[in-house]
């Protein structure tokens, strides 16, 4: 046998197995979680998340998930995002009071104030999400779909 460094190219690479228990082939229900995210934690670390979880009336893994689901949903990426957010809402509350107040008009009623806090509302609730939808179809590469209505 010789002494030849073994370069790390001509070692065979082994793929993990899936750690889904179907049947190689099937794939899961949408909306089943299938995917892992594991971390190393002190021991303190680890007490502290524990005793949150138990605080919270949830078992570890059900109190990390909506942690980090939480965080990530709720972080803008950066701050032309949240400008983004603001100009979609305010076009989004704009056109729909536009639409909403002709249309009260041309059927001889005003708009009621509910109908605005409800269109403002509305707007609120989705501009991050629409903002994140704008920024991903334009940052796209050039031969991609960008997502773009016609």
């Amino acid at each position: 046998m010789s002494n030849k460094a073994v370069s790390p190219r001509s070692i065979r690479r082994i793929q993990a197995a899936p750690q889904s228990s179907l049947p190689f082939g099937e794939e899961a229900k949408p909306g089943f979680r299938t995917k892992t995210a594991a971390t190393r934690l002190t021991p303190e670390e680890l007490c502290e998340i524990e005793t949150a979880a138990e605080g919270a009336g949830q078992a570890l893994s059900e109190w990390l998930r909506a942690a980090a689901l939480l965080a990530a949903r709720k972080r803008p990426a950066d701050p032309a995002e949240l400008v983004l957010a603001e100009v979609w809402a305010l076009r989004y509350a704009l056109l729909n009071l536009f639409h909403a107040g002709a249309q009260a008009a041309s059927e001889g009623r005003q708009m009621l104030p509910e109908s605005i806090l409800k269109i403002r509302d509305e707007a609120d609730a989705r501009k991050l999400q629409q903002a994140r939808k704008l920024l991903s179809d334009f940052l796209a590469p050039e031969g991609s779909e960008r997502g773009r209505k016609p």
